[in-house]
Protein backbone atom coordinates (compact mmCIF):
# COMPACT_ATOMS: atom_id res chain seq x y z
CA UNK A 1 0.00 0.00 0.00
CA UNK A 2 1.00 3.20 -0.72
CA UNK A 3 -0.08 6.81 0.49
CA UNK A 4 0.75 10.76 0.69
CA UNK A 5 -0.92 13.78 2.88
CA UNK A 6 -3.63 13.89 0.17
CA UNK A 7 -4.20 10.17 -0.62
CA UNK A 8 -3.40 6.71 -0.50
CA UNK A 9 -3.75 3.59 -2.78
CA UNK A 10 -4.87 -0.19 -0.88
CA UNK A 11 -3.82 -3.25 -1.91
CA UNK A 12 -6.30 -3.87 -4.08
CA UNK A 13 -5.25 -0.92 -6.20
CA UNK A 14 -8.27 1.69 -5.26
CA UNK A 15 -6.90 4.79 -5.28
CA UNK A 16 -8.58 7.39 -1.97
CA UNK A 17 -8.65 10.86 -1.45
CA UNK A 18 -8.57 12.45 2.12
CA UNK A 19 -11.47 15.31 2.43
CA UNK A 20 -12.90 16.85 5.71
CA UNK A 21 -15.64 14.65 5.25
CA UNK A 22 -13.53 11.05 5.06
CA UNK A 23 -11.82 9.03 2.54
CA UNK A 24 -13.51 9.42 -1.20
CA UNK A 25 -12.48 6.81 -3.54
CA UNK A 26 -10.80 8.63 -6.63
CA UNK A 27 -10.54 5.61 -9.04
CA UNK A 28 -8.94 2.54 -9.71
CA UNK A 29 -5.53 1.83 -10.83
CA UNK A 30 -3.76 -1.71 -12.04
CA UNK A 31 -1.72 -0.74 -14.90
CA UNK A 32 1.48 0.05 -12.37
CA UNK A 33 2.69 0.84 -9.14
CA UNK A 34 0.73 2.46 -6.37
CA UNK A 35 3.48 5.69 -6.70
CA UNK A 36 2.21 5.65 -10.20
CA UNK A 37 -1.05 5.75 -9.14
CA UNK A 38 -0.78 8.42 -7.34
CA UNK A 39 1.68 10.40 -9.17
CA UNK A 40 -1.44 10.12 -12.27
CA UNK A 41 -3.85 11.28 -9.77
CA UNK A 42 -1.82 14.35 -8.64
CA UNK A 43 -1.23 15.24 -12.12
CA UNK A 44 -4.96 15.54 -12.28
CA UNK A 45 -5.12 18.09 -9.51
CA UNK A 46 -2.35 19.96 -10.56
CA UNK A 47 -4.08 20.02 -13.92
CA UNK A 48 -7.10 21.56 -12.08
CA UNK A 49 -4.97 23.95 -10.19
CA UNK A 50 -3.59 25.32 -13.33
CA UNK A 51 -7.22 25.30 -15.26
CA UNK A 52 -9.00 27.68 -11.89
CA UNK A 53 -5.72 29.99 -11.85
CA UNK A 54 -6.50 30.41 -16.02
CA UNK A 55 -9.96 31.12 -15.10
CA UNK A 56 -9.83 33.50 -12.49
CA UNK A 57 -7.44 35.31 -14.34
CA UNK A 58 -9.60 35.53 -17.79
CA UNK A 59 -12.69 36.60 -14.96
CA UNK A 60 -9.98 39.60 -13.57
CA UNK A 61 -8.42 40.73 -16.86
CA UNK A 62 -11.11 39.88 -19.72
CA UNK A 63 -14.55 41.10 -20.31
CA UNK A 64 -15.22 37.25 -20.21
CA UNK A 65 -19.55 37.46 -19.24
CA UNK A 66 -20.93 36.50 -16.12
CA UNK A 67 -22.71 33.43 -17.90
CA UNK A 68 -19.78 32.23 -19.50
CA UNK A 69 -17.40 32.34 -16.08
CA UNK A 70 -20.24 30.50 -14.34
CA UNK A 71 -20.62 28.15 -16.94
CA UNK A 72 -17.09 27.39 -16.47
CA UNK A 73 -17.01 27.38 -12.87
CA UNK A 74 -20.07 24.89 -12.84
CA UNK A 75 -17.63 22.28 -14.80
CA UNK A 76 -14.17 22.56 -12.61
CA UNK A 77 -16.36 22.32 -9.53
CA UNK A 78 -18.28 19.56 -11.28
CA UNK A 79 -14.73 17.89 -11.27
CA UNK A 80 -13.65 18.80 -8.05
CA UNK A 81 -16.83 17.05 -6.47
CA UNK A 82 -16.62 13.93 -8.97
CA UNK A 83 -12.93 13.11 -6.77
CA UNK A 84 -10.81 12.11 -9.71
CA UNK A 85 -8.03 14.14 -8.65
CA UNK A 86 -5.73 13.65 -5.38
CA UNK A 87 -5.00 17.05 -3.62
CA UNK A 88 -6.12 19.85 -1.02
CA UNK A 89 -9.87 19.57 -3.24
CA UNK A 90 -11.44 21.92 -0.33
CA UNK A 91 -8.74 24.50 -1.40
CA UNK A 92 -10.00 23.90 -4.74
CA UNK A 93 -14.10 24.83 -3.82
CA UNK A 94 -12.72 27.46 -1.92
CA UNK A 95 -10.58 28.99 -4.58
CA UNK A 96 -14.22 28.46 -6.75
CA UNK A 97 -16.15 30.01 -4.37
CA UNK A 98 -14.53 33.11 -4.33
CA UNK A 99 -14.38 32.77 -7.65
CA UNK A 100 -18.10 32.88 -7.82
CA UNK A 101 -18.49 35.73 -5.36
CA UNK A 102 -16.21 37.58 -7.63
CA UNK A 103 -18.29 36.64 -10.97
CA UNK A 104 -21.49 38.24 -8.88
CA UNK A 105 -19.74 41.24 -7.70
CA UNK A 106 -18.88 42.19 -11.46
CA UNK A 107 -22.24 41.25 -12.16
CA UNK A 108 -23.75 43.57 -10.11
CA UNK A 109 -21.29 45.89 -11.34
CA UNK A 110 -21.82 45.67 -14.99
CA UNK A 111 -25.97 45.58 -13.96
CA UNK A 112 -25.19 49.04 -12.48
CA UNK A 113 -22.71 49.96 -15.06
CA UNK A 114 -25.69 48.89 -17.79
CA UNK A 115 -28.16 50.89 -15.58
CA UNK A 116 -26.03 53.86 -15.77
CA UNK A 117 -25.26 53.85 -19.52
CA UNK A 118 -28.76 53.48 -20.05
CA UNK A 119 -29.77 56.17 -17.93
CA UNK A 120 -26.81 58.35 -19.86
CA UNK A 121 -28.61 57.06 -23.23
CA UNK A 122 -32.51 57.76 -22.26
CA UNK A 123 -31.00 61.52 -21.42
CA UNK A 124 -29.05 62.07 -24.33
CA UNK A 125 -31.81 60.67 -26.81
CA UNK A 126 -33.85 62.76 -25.05
CA UNK A 127 -31.71 65.93 -25.95
CA UNK A 128 -31.42 64.70 -29.43
CA UNK A 129 -35.23 64.63 -29.64
CA UNK A 130 -35.31 68.24 -27.92
CA UNK A 131 -33.02 69.55 -30.30
CA UNK A 132 -34.39 67.83 -33.25
CA UNK A 133 -38.16 69.32 -32.81
CA UNK A 134 -36.81 72.59 -32.11
CA UNK A 135 -35.01 72.33 -35.18
CA UNK A 136 -38.44 71.16 -37.08
CA UNK A 137 -39.47 74.60 -36.36
CA UNK A 138 -36.28 76.44 -38.11
CA UNK A 139 -36.27 78.20 -41.60
CA UNK A 140 -32.40 77.75 -41.75
CA UNK A 141 -33.02 75.04 -44.04
CA UNK A 142 -28.93 73.60 -44.93
CA UNK A 143 -27.92 74.68 -41.33
CA UNK A 144 -30.26 72.62 -39.89
CA UNK A 145 -31.05 69.70 -41.90
CA UNK A 146 -26.74 69.20 -41.71
CA UNK A 147 -27.76 68.80 -38.07
CA UNK A 148 -30.22 66.57 -38.46
CA UNK A 149 -28.48 64.50 -40.20
CA UNK A 150 -25.79 64.43 -37.45
CA UNK A 151 -28.29 63.64 -35.13
CA UNK A 152 -29.27 60.18 -36.99
CA UNK A 153 -25.20 59.67 -36.78
CA UNK A 154 -24.98 60.13 -33.19
CA UNK A 155 -28.52 58.23 -32.07
CA UNK A 156 -27.19 55.28 -34.16
CA UNK A 157 -24.51 55.46 -31.53
CA UNK A 158 -26.20 55.17 -28.75
CA UNK A 159 -27.35 52.19 -26.85
CA UNK A 160 -30.62 51.06 -27.28
CA UNK A 161 -33.35 51.36 -24.24
CA UNK A 162 -36.02 49.02 -23.16
CA UNK A 163 -37.79 48.65 -26.07
CA UNK A 164 -41.43 50.72 -25.67
CA UNK A 165 -39.00 54.09 -24.02
CA UNK A 166 -36.92 53.31 -27.39
CA UNK A 167 -39.97 53.19 -29.99
CA UNK A 168 -41.55 56.60 -28.41
CA UNK A 169 -38.22 58.43 -28.75
CA UNK A 170 -37.49 57.38 -32.25
CA UNK A 171 -41.18 57.79 -33.42
CA UNK A 172 -40.84 61.81 -31.99
CA UNK A 173 -37.46 62.51 -33.67
CA UNK A 174 -38.85 60.69 -36.99
CA UNK A 175 -41.75 62.94 -36.21
CA UNK A 176 -39.77 65.93 -36.32
CA UNK A 177 -37.53 64.91 -39.46
CA UNK A 178 -40.43 64.48 -41.30
CA UNK A 179 -41.93 67.73 -40.51
CA UNK A 180 -38.63 69.94 -41.01
CA UNK A 181 -38.54 67.73 -44.19
CA UNK A 182 -42.36 68.94 -45.43
CA UNK A 183 -41.44 72.39 -44.41
CA UNK A 184 -38.35 72.61 -46.58
CA UNK A 185 -40.24 70.76 -49.48
CA UNK A 186 -42.81 73.02 -49.24
CA UNK A 187 -40.93 76.38 -48.91
CA UNK A 188 -37.99 75.20 -52.13
CA UNK A 189 -41.96 74.45 -53.75
CA UNK A 190 -42.83 77.55 -53.53
CA UNK A 191 -39.66 79.56 -54.08
CA UNK A 192 -39.35 77.60 -57.23
CA UNK A 193 -42.80 79.41 -58.07
CA UNK A 194 -41.57 83.03 -57.02
CA UNK A 195 -38.95 82.28 -59.17
CA UNK A 196 -40.56 80.97 -62.07
CA UNK A 197 -43.32 83.85 -61.79
CA UNK A 198 -39.52 85.86 -61.38
CA UNK A 199 -38.24 84.48 -64.92
CA UNK A 200 -41.80 84.89 -66.70
CA UNK A 201 -41.44 88.92 -65.53
CA UNK A 202 -38.13 89.06 -66.40
CA UNK A 203 -38.58 87.33 -69.85
CA UNK A 204 -41.04 90.56 -70.38
CA UNK A 205 -38.63 92.89 -69.27
CA UNK A 206 -35.48 91.15 -71.85
CA UNK A 207 -38.14 91.73 -74.91
CA UNK A 208 -38.57 95.47 -73.88
CA UNK A 209 -34.82 96.48 -73.41
CA UNK A 210 -33.71 94.44 -76.81
CA UNK A 211 -36.52 96.28 -78.65
CA UNK A 212 -35.12 99.88 -76.92
CA UNK A 213 -31.43 99.10 -77.79
CA UNK A 214 -31.92 100.36 -81.62
CA UNK A 215 -33.89 103.81 -80.18
CA UNK A 216 -32.28 107.31 -80.22
CA UNK A 217 -34.55 108.83 -77.68
CA UNK A 218 -31.30 109.12 -76.01
CA UNK A 219 -33.21 110.89 -73.29
CA UNK A 220 -36.86 109.22 -73.00
CA UNK A 221 -35.17 105.98 -73.50
CA UNK A 222 -32.37 106.34 -70.90
CA UNK A 223 -35.21 106.92 -68.61
CA UNK A 224 -37.51 104.39 -69.36
CA UNK A 225 -34.15 101.63 -69.02
CA UNK A 226 -34.17 103.22 -65.74
CA UNK A 227 -37.46 102.15 -64.74
CA UNK A 228 -37.36 98.87 -66.06
CA UNK A 229 -33.99 98.16 -64.28
CA UNK A 230 -36.52 99.37 -61.14
CA UNK A 231 -38.51 96.96 -62.27
CA UNK A 232 -36.16 94.02 -62.51
CA UNK A 233 -34.96 94.68 -58.83
CA UNK A 234 -38.08 93.95 -58.05
CA UNK A 235 -39.43 91.01 -59.68
CA UNK A 236 -37.03 88.80 -57.71
CA UNK A 237 -34.48 86.13 -59.11
CA UNK A 238 -35.21 83.22 -61.42
CA UNK A 239 -33.22 80.36 -61.06
CA UNK A 240 -29.86 80.16 -61.28
CA UNK A 241 -29.23 79.44 -64.63
CA UNK A 242 -32.02 81.42 -66.27
CA UNK A 243 -31.36 84.30 -64.08
CA UNK A 244 -27.79 84.36 -65.76
CA UNK A 245 -28.98 84.04 -68.89
CA UNK A 246 -31.82 86.96 -68.86
CA UNK A 247 -29.18 88.96 -66.76
CA UNK A 248 -26.32 89.27 -69.66
CA UNK A 249 -29.67 89.92 -72.17
CA UNK A 250 -31.19 92.15 -70.23
CA UNK A 251 -27.46 94.16 -69.40
CA UNK A 252 -26.30 93.38 -73.38
CA UNK A 253 -29.50 95.74 -74.61
CA UNK A 254 -28.74 98.44 -72.38
CA UNK A 255 -25.23 98.36 -73.33
CA UNK A 256 -25.74 98.64 -77.12
CA UNK A 257 -27.89 101.59 -75.98
CA UNK A 258 -25.63 103.31 -73.83
CA UNK A 259 -22.71 103.11 -76.02
CA UNK A 260 -24.54 104.51 -79.38
CA UNK A 261 -25.83 107.23 -76.70
CA UNK A 262 -22.01 107.84 -75.93
CA UNK A 263 -20.71 107.86 -79.41
CA UNK A 264 -23.66 110.39 -79.66
CA UNK A 265 -23.00 112.66 -76.63
CA UNK A 266 -19.10 112.46 -77.18
CA UNK A 267 -19.69 114.01 -80.91
CA UNK A 268 -22.33 116.33 -79.03
CA UNK A 269 -19.75 117.46 -76.34
CA UNK A 270 -16.71 117.95 -78.88
CA UNK A 271 -18.93 120.26 -80.91
CA UNK A 272 -20.58 122.17 -77.94
CA UNK A 273 -16.75 122.94 -76.49
CA UNK A 274 -15.79 124.29 -79.92
CA UNK A 275 -18.95 126.24 -79.60
CA UNK A 276 -18.01 127.36 -76.21
CA UNK A 277 -14.64 129.07 -77.73
CA UNK A 278 -16.54 130.84 -80.12
CA UNK A 279 -19.03 132.57 -77.49
CA UNK A 280 -16.44 133.28 -75.36
CA UNK A 281 -14.64 135.17 -77.99
CA UNK A 282 -17.74 136.84 -78.78
CA UNK A 283 -18.05 137.82 -74.74
CA UNK A 284 -14.88 139.37 -75.12
CA UNK A 285 -15.87 141.59 -78.20
CA UNK A 286 -18.79 142.50 -76.32
CA UNK A 287 -16.89 143.73 -73.56
CA UNK A 288 -15.14 145.97 -74.98
CA UNK A 289 -18.20 148.08 -75.77
CA UNK A 290 -18.56 148.82 -72.08
CA UNK A 291 -18.09 151.67 -71.39
CA UNK A 292 -20.19 153.31 -73.65
CA UNK A 293 -19.35 156.53 -75.38
CA UNK A 294 -21.43 155.78 -78.58
CA UNK A 295 -24.67 154.61 -77.66
CA UNK A 296 -26.27 154.30 -81.43
CA UNK A 297 -22.82 152.92 -82.48
CA UNK A 298 -22.62 150.60 -79.40
CA UNK A 299 -26.23 149.25 -79.70
CA UNK A 300 -25.52 148.48 -83.58
CA UNK A 301 -22.42 146.52 -82.43
CA UNK A 302 -24.25 144.34 -79.22
CA UNK A 303 -26.88 143.22 -82.13
CA UNK A 304 -24.39 142.02 -84.61
CA UNK A 305 -22.70 140.11 -81.78
CA UNK A 306 -25.89 138.88 -80.68
CA UNK A 307 -26.80 137.48 -83.92
CA UNK A 308 -23.81 135.70 -84.13
CA UNK A 309 -24.00 134.36 -80.68
CA UNK A 310 -27.39 132.83 -81.60
CA UNK A 311 -25.84 131.30 -84.62
CA UNK A 312 -23.15 129.70 -82.58
CA UNK A 313 -25.87 126.69 -80.83
CA UNK A 314 -25.68 125.14 -77.55
CA UNK A 315 -22.52 124.97 -75.27
CA UNK A 316 -22.22 122.56 -72.24
CA UNK A 317 -24.35 122.91 -69.60
CA UNK A 318 -21.86 123.23 -66.93
CA UNK A 319 -20.23 126.42 -68.98
CA UNK A 320 -23.47 128.21 -70.32
CA UNK A 321 -24.47 130.32 -66.86
CA UNK A 322 -21.15 131.60 -66.78
CA UNK A 323 -20.46 132.70 -70.57
CA UNK A 324 -24.39 133.77 -71.31
CA UNK A 325 -23.83 136.25 -67.84
CA UNK A 326 -21.00 137.73 -69.37
CA UNK A 327 -23.24 139.11 -72.28
CA UNK A 328 -26.16 139.45 -69.97
CA UNK A 329 -24.19 142.27 -67.70
CA UNK A 330 -23.36 143.85 -71.33
CA UNK A 331 -27.21 144.27 -72.24
CA UNK A 332 -27.64 146.03 -68.40
CA UNK A 333 -24.95 148.27 -69.27
CA UNK A 334 -26.15 149.36 -72.84
CA UNK A 335 -29.73 149.20 -71.34
CA UNK A 336 -28.23 151.99 -68.36
CA UNK A 337 -26.88 153.79 -70.83
CA UNK A 338 -30.34 153.94 -73.10
CA UNK A 339 -32.15 154.96 -69.54
CA UNK A 340 -29.78 157.86 -68.64
CA UNK A 341 -29.87 159.25 -72.77
CA UNK A 342 -33.54 159.51 -72.28
CA UNK A 343 -33.63 161.00 -69.18
CA UNK A 344 -30.94 163.70 -70.57
CA UNK A 345 -32.55 164.20 -73.41
CA UNK A 346 -36.35 164.16 -72.17
CA UNK A 347 -37.79 167.91 -71.96
CA UNK A 348 -40.75 167.10 -70.10
CA UNK A 349 -38.71 165.53 -67.25
CA UNK A 350 -36.18 168.37 -67.49
CA UNK A 351 -39.08 170.99 -67.26
CA UNK A 352 -40.54 169.46 -64.17
CA UNK A 353 -36.86 169.08 -62.72
CA UNK A 354 -36.27 172.90 -63.37
CA UNK A 355 -39.86 173.65 -61.56
CA UNK A 356 -39.12 172.12 -59.02
CA UNK A 357 -35.78 173.57 -58.24
CA UNK A 358 -36.83 176.84 -58.70
CA UNK A 359 -39.92 176.06 -55.97
CA UNK A 360 -37.07 174.36 -53.82
CA UNK A 361 -34.79 177.83 -54.23
CA UNK A 362 -37.61 180.42 -53.26
CA UNK A 363 -38.23 178.33 -50.36
CA UNK A 364 -35.03 178.61 -49.26
CA UNK A 365 -34.22 182.11 -50.01
CA UNK A 366 -37.83 183.43 -48.13
CA UNK A 367 -36.11 181.09 -45.03
CA UNK A 368 -33.04 183.15 -44.98
CA UNK A 369 -34.73 186.24 -45.03
CA UNK A 370 -36.94 185.22 -41.91
CA UNK A 371 -34.22 183.98 -39.92
CA UNK A 372 -32.22 187.31 -40.23
CA UNK A 373 -35.91 189.19 -39.40
CA UNK A 374 -35.81 186.75 -36.34
CA UNK A 375 -32.65 187.37 -35.17
CA UNK A 376 -32.79 191.18 -35.67
CA UNK A 377 -35.62 191.52 -33.67
CA UNK A 378 -33.94 189.32 -30.69
CA UNK A 379 -36.03 185.95 -31.02
CA UNK A 380 -33.36 183.19 -31.56
CA UNK A 381 -35.27 180.43 -30.80
CA UNK A 382 -37.57 181.32 -33.91
CA UNK A 383 -34.25 181.81 -35.83
CA UNK A 384 -32.88 178.57 -34.66
CA UNK A 385 -36.47 176.65 -35.39
CA UNK A 386 -36.25 178.21 -39.34
CA UNK A 387 -32.56 177.45 -39.73
CA UNK A 388 -32.94 173.74 -38.59
CA UNK A 389 -35.83 174.09 -41.43
CA UNK A 390 -33.11 175.06 -43.83
CA UNK A 391 -30.77 172.38 -43.32
CA UNK A 392 -34.10 170.40 -44.58
CA UNK A 393 -34.81 172.25 -47.93
CA UNK A 394 -31.10 173.13 -48.69
CA UNK A 395 -30.57 169.68 -48.89
CA UNK A 396 -33.84 168.91 -51.35
CA UNK A 397 -32.46 172.00 -53.34
CA UNK A 398 -29.20 170.28 -53.65
CA UNK A 399 -30.43 167.11 -54.76
CA UNK A 400 -32.58 168.79 -57.61
CA UNK A 401 -29.66 170.93 -58.97
CA UNK A 402 -27.98 167.52 -59.53
CA UNK A 403 -30.77 166.20 -60.99
CA UNK A 404 -31.04 169.02 -63.25
CA UNK A 405 -27.15 168.72 -64.36
CA UNK A 406 -28.32 165.17 -65.27
CA UNK A 407 -30.04 166.59 -67.83
CA UNK A 408 -27.66 169.11 -69.62
CA UNK A 409 -28.94 172.21 -67.48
Amino acid sequence: MSSDPWGRVDETGTVYVRTAEGEQVVGSWQAGSPEEALAYFERKYEGLVVEIGLLEKRVKTTDLSAKDATTAIDHLRGQVDEHHAVGDLAALRTRLDALVATVEARREERKVQRAKQTDEARHAKEALVAEAEELAQSDQWRSAGERLRALVDTWKGLPRLDRKSDDELWHRFSHARSAFSKRRKAHFAALDAQREEARKAKEKLVAEAESLSGSTDWGGTAARYRELMTDWKAAGRAQRDAEDDLWNRFRGAQDVFFAARGEVFAERDAEQSENLKLKEELAVEAERLVPVTDLKAARAAFRALNERWEAVGHVPRDARPKVEARMHAVERALQESEENEWRRTNPEARARAAGLTGQLQGAVDKLRAQIDTARAAGNNAKADKLARELEGRQALLDQALKGLQEFGG
